[in-house]
């Protein structure tokens, strides 16, 4: 909670102004009954028609200042829950955004998208109900109690005695609920990481005819959650029932007293009325109290879950500079190993240099270790052991945005906005039209691009559907291209060109980007063929290190695959 606490100080000023407005409204809400009490008392037996008129306008002045003060007081306050939420949200955003691929995993995307959306609505209605209610109940509750000692202590001390149970109840309730609405926000995660994963595949889920099974299992996840929500949230009634209990009680006897006070003289019906009055405000107000308790109970545990997030450190942590080692090589492994589960190694002892705009390819079966080496190099991880160069420097000394410029890359699952080609390619970068199109050229974009309607104003549906599978390559490459990196990776990103299609993509990188050292990892020999340095990889280890000559020559599993694409006649 310090953490929202923080979010509301810069609002201090202003929050403490209507507080004080509403203070006023509170007041005059007190004082009402007060009045009624001393016309039926004083004003009434005098039997004068001027006085009740007075006093009664009195009533009436102080209802106005009462009701326009808290509307006035209400909609500054919503305003203000609703900039300290908005800040919330970007600053999650930002935080979101600058996490490591690691903490990414640790925390998962469907909880994510959960704290962000959940998670932040509960603490909306936290702020907005304790900023609105959290000043006006409190003193509608002790001043009413006071007031009523004033009016009629013996009457008073009924109240007085129900008060520590109430208290108790409602503290030990909310502790208990903090920790069920907690339970419930990861179920909440839970159901999001279902919805997410079947929206993304819902084709294949309809192509092999698995509808009516996701069905089934969302419909265990949702229950699952919807338990958790009813656990949580019967819990959280009792609260409200039984502090009416209490105070219904409360009021069954404060009547019965009240009686036989007025009948032996000792209180007078206008004070009996009065009391009443402000019981009835009492219970109100201790009502509310209880809202607001439930919502702090939501509010706490979602506010726990952003809390996690936005104070998790930086794990990714830039080195203090050193001297450039000059070795000839533009891009070095050195005996890099890594782990996801820091158990199993993943990659192990990957040794190799590559000079600068020279070719790299990576060939090798499905969890080899390919893409690994990719998200090494642009430091979504580091390595546990060993080290990375980039012209010398140890990537862990080069800061994340003078690190990222140098990479172009289209990963295997890439995706496209639901926007038009234009920003697709640019990405934000403002590019010109001209580098643009030479992007798109090279990509082997630009003709089916100029073939359209609008061009480049064409307007892409979510994730390029209306593009085939070949083109919504090619426009990822554009993209990688047109920021004319020094690095570019090509993650399977040709897989789905046909072979004059990739052939044609190979030679306008080689023509016109001889500056730019590629790194390319594909499943097809063609694809590689004619790299620098191609390594094979096999259970996260090098099994082949060369060109397409010598690895022909002197790797068996190279020989194999090229083999089965290409025959024993091609080879």
């Amino acid at each position: 909670m310090k953490r929202i606490i923080d979010y509301c100080k810069p609002f201090a000023g202003m929050l403490t102004l209507m507080l004080c407005i509403k203070f006023i409204g509170t007041m005059m809400d007190l004082v009402i009954p007060y009045l009624l009490g001393y016309i039926l008392d004083e004003v009434v037996p005098a039997k004068q028609i001027a006085p009740v008129f007075f006093w009664g306008g009195m009533m009436v002045l102080c209802a106005l200042v009462a009701v326009f003060s808290n509307i006035f007081a209400n909609r500054r306050i919503a305003r203000i829950s609703t900039d300290v939420v908005k800040k919330i949200r970007s600053d999650m955003f930002d935080k979101i955004l600058s996490l490591s691929a690691s903490q990414t995993d640790s925390f998962t995307v469907p909880s994510l998208v959960a704290r962000m959306s959940s998670d932040t609505y509960s603490i909306h209605n936290m702020l907005n109900m304790t900023f609105r209610a959290g000043v006006r109940a409190p003193i509608l509750l002790l001043g009413g109690i006071l007031i009523t000692l004033f009016i009629e202590p013996v009457l008073s001390l009924t109240l007085i005695a129900i008060l520590p149970l109430m208290a108790i109840i409602v503290i030990y309730v909310s502790k208990k609920g903090i920790r069920l609405f907690k339970t419930k926000q990861k179920k909440v995660d839970r159901m999001v990481e279902k919805v997410r994963d079947t929206f993304t595949g819902i084709r294949v889920i309809k192509a092999l005819s698995q509808v009516d099974h996701e069905k089934d299992s969302f419909g265990e996840i949702n229950s699952d959650l919807s338990h958790s929500e009813e656990k949580a949230n019967v819990t959280m009634a009792i609260t409200p029932a039984t502090v009416t209990l209490c105070l219904n009680l409360g009021m069954t006897a404060v009547v019965l007293l009240g009686a036989i006070r007025v009948q032996s003289g000792h209180a007078t019906p206008g004070q009996i009325l009065s009391f009443t009055s402000y019981f009835t405000i009492i219970l109100n107000a201790t009502l509310v109290l209880t809202r607001i308790f439930i919502a702090y109970s939501r509010g706490a545990a979602s506010a726990e879950r952003l809390s996690e997030v936005l104070d998790e450190k930086k794990d990714l942590v830039v080195l203090p500079p050193t001297e450039a080692e000059e070795n000839g090589a533009f891009l070095e492994f050195r005996n890099v190993t890594f782990s996801y589960n820091k158990n199993i190694p993943t990659v192990e002892n990957i040794s190799f240099c590559l000079n600068k705009g020279g070719t790299l390819g990576i060939i090798g079966g499905t969890g080899s270790g390919k893409s690994t080496l990719i998200q090494l190099l642009m430091r979504f991880y580091d390595p546990d052991e060993g080290s990375i160069l980039l012209e010398g420097r140890d990537l862990r000394t080069i800061p994340a945005a003078e690190l990222k410029k140098c990479f172009g890359v289209i990963f295997q699952n890439d995706f496209l906005m639901a926007d038009t080609l234009r920003e697709n390619v640019s990405f934000g970068r403002q590019i010109d039209e001209s580098d643009l199109k030479a992007a798109a050229e090279s990509a082997q974009a630009l003709s089916f691009i100029e073939a359209l309607e609008d061009g480049f104003d064409y307007a892409l549906t979510t994730k390029g559907s209306n593009l085939s599978g070949g083109q919504r390559q090619r426009v990822l490459i554009s993209r990688a291209l047109a920021g004319d990196p020094e690095i570019l990776i090509l993650d399977d990103a040709s897989s789905a060109l046909d072979y004059k299609t990739d052939a044609c993509l190979r030679t306008a990188l080689r023509e016109n980007y001889k500056n730019t050292t590629k790194i390319v990892v594909a499943q097809r020999i063609s694809s590689i063929r004619d790299a620098d340095l191609i390594l094979v990889l096999e259970h996260g280890k090098i099994c082949g290190m060369g060109t397409d000559e010598e690895l022909s020559e002197s790797c068996e599993i190279y020989r194999e695959i090229a083999q089965s694409q290409m025959g024993e006649m091609q080879l």
